[in-house]
């Protein structure tokens, strides 16, 4: 985590020498550490140079737009947070800025507090998205890829739901491809054209959670210099991802109800309620049923939420789409990391077809990825493939798997063992699951249960109320 006020680096977009040494010195004083540029160009290269945390960008460039310029910084380096400013810009104006990408706007002249208060919130969301790194979401890196007859359902089901406005549930494990399965929701709407805004509920602290979605008065709280509104205000007349929804401490997830039923909101220190026409797309890899009997999500918002669930299976359960989604990722990864001639052998495919893939799509990805890295000629072979599994490399999506395994006879497919796998309910196979997971977790870690819920991605909480309920406490 950051230490200080502001210990990080910060790259400042302005021509005005003036406004920029005043910025610079606010920032410096908060334990920043500050770069200037005056065009884009400037910009871009000095971020090839050095490496920065946060970028501050006015709207106005001699060269450029702070819009181009932003949608660049996306491109070139996706996830990094970029604050706007600009002088007597209008409502409309900041709201496009906002929904181009920016993380924040800020008028001119500034105030000290609100810039300092916005900073470390951008800080924030950077070091919850280092600690949990989000799936990739860009359709050039991964898509919803496959032909059998599984993963036919799920596009019959998500076309059906994209032309309604009915709240869409997603469901499935981590690397299954869920955000991806929520924007295609959303491309295939009436929507479409409409914003398409994305809100991870395990990025942020509550209450830094509660302004992003519904936005803030000005005094509502130290540093809120100027109404703001927020990601269900920007969103209106498109649509709105809440991923992993099962993360909504119990009084946001009251004030999402009232957005449901009532098309409401009101922003923090607000007392007037905003009509929004927006359409919610939830996701989440939780046992949200077994969260309701715990009383640790809502019964009245999971039927809200649960109006069209979306299912998307594991790796392991269609199998025979593992092909097509190597020669998928060849194609658009290779194109990616300069080598778009690369192709993988038959023989080589045959192996990873073989494996267990316990972190899904996510994980076969990155695998291939770094296959296509470390190559040195233009075709990937058996060897290769049995090379890099030869060197145990630990998933981040497994915690606790050292390698990748040819599956077991209760996981491969019949036509890999000659005989059908042995079949428990359910219910049993969910709870031995969870349970190994949470005994490989807590053995890895040597018992530090903070760190075992970082690595299976849950709060304290969650994980208490897990082993609680394993009897593992």
């Amino acid at each position: 985590m950051y230490r200080g006020a502001l210990a990080a680096t910060i790259l400042i977009v302005d021509p005005d020498p003036e406004g920029s040494a005043e910025l610079t010195q606010v920032l410096v004083q908060h334990g920043a550490r500050v770069s200037h540029s005056a065009t884009g160009k400037e910009a871009i290269e000095r971020l090839e140079r050095e490496p920065t945390d946060v970028v501050i960008c006015e709207l106005a460039l001699p060269d450029t737009t702070g819009l181009e310029l932003l949608s660049s910084l996306e491109r070139l380096w996706p996830g990094m947070p970029v604050v706007m400013l600009g002088k007597n810009v209008s409502a409309a104006e900041a709201m496009a800025a906002l929904r181009a990408g920016a993380s924040d706007f800020l008028p001119k002249p500034f105030d000290t507090d609100e810039i300092v208060y916005v900073l470390n919130k951008a800080l924030t969301i950077v070091n919850m998205r280092l600690a949990h790194p989000p799936p990739p979401s860009s359709h050039e890196r991964t898509g919803i890829v496959g032909d059998s007859p599984t993963m036919r359902q799920v596009y019959a089901t998500l076309q059906r739901a994209a032309q309604g406005t009915a709240t869409v549930l997603v469901r499935g494990e981590s690397g299954t491809g869920k955000e991806l399965a929520a924007r295609a929701v959303h491309d295939a709407s009436p929507r479409a054209k409409g914003p398409f805004l994305k809100i991870d509920c395990t990025s942020l602290p509550e209450n830094l959670l509660e302004s992003e979605l519904f936005g803030y008065e000005k005094g509502a709280f130290t540093g809120a210099a100027a109404r703001k509104p927020g990601r269900i205000e920007l969103a209106d007349k498109g649509t709105l991802f809440l991923d992993e929804i099962g993360e909504l401490t119990l009084p946001l997830q009251a004030k999402l109800l009232r957005l449901l039923q009532d098309r409401k909101i009101e922003r923090l220190g607000g007392t007037s309620p905003i009509n929004v026409d927006v359409r919610v797309v939830a996701a989440t890899h939780r046992d949200l049923e077994a969260m309701v009997e715990r009383q640790a999500f809502r019964l009245d918002l999971f039927y809200r939420l649960n109006v069209v669930p979306l299912w998307l299976p594991p790796l392991r359960a269609r199998r025979e789409d593992i092909d097509v989604l190597v020669q998928h990722f060849c194609k658009t990864l290779g194109r990616a990391n300069g080598k778009p001639n690369i192709s993988i052998d038959p023989a080589a495919v045959r192996v990873l077809r073989s494996q267990r893939w316990p972190g899904n799509v996510r994980q076969l990805q990155n695998f291939v990825e770094r296959l296509i890295v470390l190559s040195t000629g233009s075709v990937i072979d058996e060897q290769d493939v049995r090379a890099e599994l030869s060197r145990q490399v630990r998933f981040a999506t497994q915690p606790g798997t050292s390698r990748l395994q040819p599956p077991t006879a209760a996981e491969a497919s019949p036509e890999e063992t000659g005989a059908a796998p042995a079949i428990l309910p359910l219910d049993l196979e969910v709870r031995a699951a969870e349970k190994k997971a949470l005994e490989r977790a807590l053995a890895f870690t040597k018992q530090n249960r903070s760190l075992a819920a970082r690595l299976l991605g849950v709060s304290r909480s969650t994980l208490y109320a897990k082993l609680e309920e394993h009897g593992l406490l």
